[in-house]
Parts: C-alpha cells; sequence; structure tokens
C-alpha cells in the first residue's frame, strides 16, 4: 500500500491553516482555554475567521451515495469507555447498533479501555468479540482505537462517575504510565494483545493507535512507540491515528499510518468546511490512502472548540452540515449516534447536548435524521421526533440549561 509521505501531505495543503484545528484536544494555555495554534505549529501563520455564509442548499437527492458512513459510539448510559465495556450489555448493543444500521450506516468508531483491560482482560475480549460479531450482523465495520488523548485523568473516581453533570470521558492511560517510558510495558503488551487476536479481523475498517494525542509532546511519544507495536505487528487491518487536523497527520505518516483521519466539529461557516473538505479530496486523489473525517457536529457562530454558544447551538444540528459532508465525498463519523450530554469537559460545561436516537428509537430530529442517512443515497426516514434532553440526564439540563 502506497503510504503519504511527509512532502506529498504538504503539498497537498494539509499543513496550512487552522480549519483543521477544531478536534477535542486542541491546544490549550495554561488557563486551561483553546488558544490559537501558532505558525510554528501549523505551518502557516493563523488565517482570519471568515464572516458566516448563508444557508446552504444542496439537493442530497441527486448526489452520489458516500461509501464510508459512520457516527461515534458510545451507549447512551456510558461516560466513558471504562464504563461501555465495564458494564458491557448485549441488548443495548444490538438495540443501539440497528439503530444505526436504520440510518444506512456502514460504520461506527469507538475506543476500549486499557483501564479495563488490565482489571478483566476476560471479560473485556468477551464483549470486543459479541460488539464485533453484532457489528457484522448489521453491516457495519467499526473503527476500533486503543487508547484515548481527551478527557479527564481516569482515577476509579472519573472512570466511574455517572453524574450527568460531571461524567465524561477519560484519557488513557493516566499520567504515571503517560509520562513515563518505563512503564510502559503494560501498554505495549495491551497493544500486542490486541494485534495478535485482531490484526486480520476484516470485521474492522481500521485499528486506531489514539485518538488525539494532538500537539501535547508526551501523548505524541507515546502514541508512536504504541504504534511502534502496532506496525510490528502489522495485519490486513489498516492502522490509523485519531488526528485534531489534517496537520498533525505529516507525523503520523511518518510512523507508518495507512488512514488519514481529521476532526472538525463546529465549524463557524460552510465556506469553512467546504475549503478543509477540498483539502481533504486533495489529498485522497493524490494517494491511495483514504481519508476520513472522524468527528463532526454542526455549524456553531464560535471561533473554537471551547467557544461560547448562541442560542440553540448547544443542541445537535447535523443537517446543517451534512450536505456538504455528502457532497464532497468524504467518508464521514458524526458525534454522535445516541442522545446524550456532551462527552468532553469543556462542551458538558456549555451545557451541549449530542445525538440522533433516543433509546427507545425515537430521534431528536427528523431532519437530522434523513440528510443524514441521505448519504447512502435514500433520505426516507421516519421515527417519533423528541427534541427533550433524556431523563437520565435531567440533573445535567437543570445546571447547565437552567
Amino acid at each position: 500500500m502506497q503510504r503519504y509521505t511527509r512532502r506529498q501531505l504538504l503539498a497537498g495543503g494539509a499543513a496550512v491553516g487552522v480549519a483543521g484545528l477544531s478536534g477535542c484536544s486542541a491546544p490549550v494555555n495554561p488557563s486551561g482555554q483553546q488558544r490559537t495554534p501558532t505558525e510554528n505549529e501549523t505551518g502557516s501563520a493563523p488565517k482570519e475567521t471568515p464572516e458566516s455564509d448563508d444557508d446552504v442548499e444542496i439537493d442530497q437527492s441527486e448526489l452520489d451515495p458516500v461509501d464510508v458512513r459512520g457516527a461515534m459510539y458510545i451507549p447512551s448510559r456510558a461516560y466513558n469507555t471504562y464504563q461501555m465495556w465495564g458494564d458491557y450489555d448485549p441488548d443495548v448493543i444490538e438495540r443501539d447498533l440497528g439503530y444505526a444500521s436504520n440510518l444506512e450506516l456502514n460504520s461506527l468508531r469507538t475506543w476500549l479501555s486499557f483501564e479495563l483491560w488490565e482489571e478483566d482482560e476476560e471479560d473485556h475480549e468477551g464483549a470486543l468479540d459479541h460488539f464485533l460479531e453484532t457489528a457484522d450482523d448489521y453491516g457495519i465495520r467499526p473503527i476500533i482505537g486503543l487508547f484515548e488523548g481527551v478527557g479527564r485523568k481516569p482515577t476509579r473516581e472519573n472512570l466511574t462517575d455517572t453524574d450527568p453533570r460531571t461524567a465524561t470521558g477519560v484519557y488513557s492511560p493516566g499520567d504515571e504510565v503517560l509520562n513515563n517510558p518505563s512503564k510502559w510495558d503494560g501498554p505495549r503488551h495491551f497493544v500486542k494483545w490486541f494485534m495478535d487476536r485482531y490484526r486480520d479481523d476484516d470485521r474492522m475498517l481500521a485499528i486506531e493507535a489514539m485518538n488525539e494525542p494532538g500537539w501535547w509532546e508526551n501523548k505524541k511519544r507515546f502514541t508512536e512507540a504504541m504504534f511502534g507495536v502496532m506496525g510490528n505487528h502489522r495485519g490486513d487491518v489498516p492502522l490509523t491515528v485519531g488526528s485534531t487536523s489534517l496537520a498533525n497527520n505529516v507525523d503520523y505518516m511518518d510512523w507508518g499510518s495507512d488512514v488519514v483521519q481529521f476532526h472538525y466539529n463546529f465549524p463557524s461557516t460552510h465556506d469553512q468546511y467546504r475549503d478543509l473538505l477540498g483539502q481533504a479530496v486533495s489529498i485522497e486523489r493524490a494517494s491511495s490512502q483514504p481519508v476520513y473525517l472522524t468527528e463532526w457536529q454542526r455549524i456553531r457562530s464560535g471561533r473554537g472548540f471551547a467557544s461560547a454558544i448562541e442560542g440553540d447551538e448547544w443542541q445537535p444540528n447535523y443537517s446543517s452540515v451534512a450536505p456538504i459532508v455528502h457532497q464532497s465525498g468524504v467518508g464521514n463519523y458524526f458525534w454522535s449516534l445516541m442522545v446524550k450530554p456532551a462527552y468532553v469537559p469543556a462542551q458538558r460545561k456549555l451545557g451541549v447536548i449530542s445525538g440522533v436516537f433516543h433509546e427507545d428509537g425515537s430521534v431528536w430530529s427528523l431532519d437530522d435524521a434523513r440528510s443524514l442517512k441521505a448519504m447512502s443515497g435514500d433520505d426516507s426516514f421516519d421515527a417519533e421526533e423528541r427534541r427533550e434532553w433524556p431523563e437520565f440526564a435531567e440533573e445535567a439540563e437543570k445546571a447547565f440549561r437552567g
């Protein structure tokens, strides 16, 4: 398989501009707030955000189907992957993946839990086998990630927190391991365990080393080392890294990544998205490697992932972006399949909720569901529409939305 070189990636324009710098772990300043990357980090001086354009009008029925149509997936009541796999319920998984099939999705993206695996390797493996079997039954090939670069510290309190006001994703592994190479044998064993069992498993679309190591030097060092273990045990399943932006892939291609990822959750304007997707299409056309937008959500008026929100911007609105994504033809994964409070602390504090399906199969927005399904070539979809916070998350709604 031909791999993208650093020179090719730069020639494709992926390392210029800040349009793609809207993942979950964009650089932050010492106070914890997101900051605009510097010229040294992006390869060019930051560009001004253009003024917002009018709502885009694209007839999706005239567009070709998108080959890879996916969603981020963690069950509604799991706030991190430790809970997803530790409280694994086969009935919930089968129900939820059925909902994904109703949208004609053919992929999902999620992560394992190193912390849970250390506690109970056998149970984690059994749950993963059921997940892959169920996904295969529905014609869904997931991207499975091994480590997570986003969220709170993986303390016992944070791993098991189920209070919707405070429970969020957790990064993995914890700082004691992440920052100490002498303690990387455990993670290496985890990677080897996974690769020995699943490296040739064609039920998966790709294996992801870590989600969003981004510009964090400690996470990049760790991820590079773990990617090396993956590479040494490489099989038929492509390898990748969850990338905050197209620019980060300059490093990942040097490691041997087979798939280019990028995230852009909250663009300010449609033009920003057109420009970014144009870069992605150019890169994909210039090489044999697939390029996937593996996190996206909606148009939002702010200037960054953690910027203030206005009006109804706290709720899902996939139909504000889906036509442009569909028109580009880029394989993509919206955040998220199930309706639930935001995954990361910055968005939780803003009172953001995401998702398409409630647990009973009703949807937050029929417009969203139909616009997403339209990427398959068929926008027909009927269900009850209910723009209400789930009952289990009412305390978060009261706390953050009033």
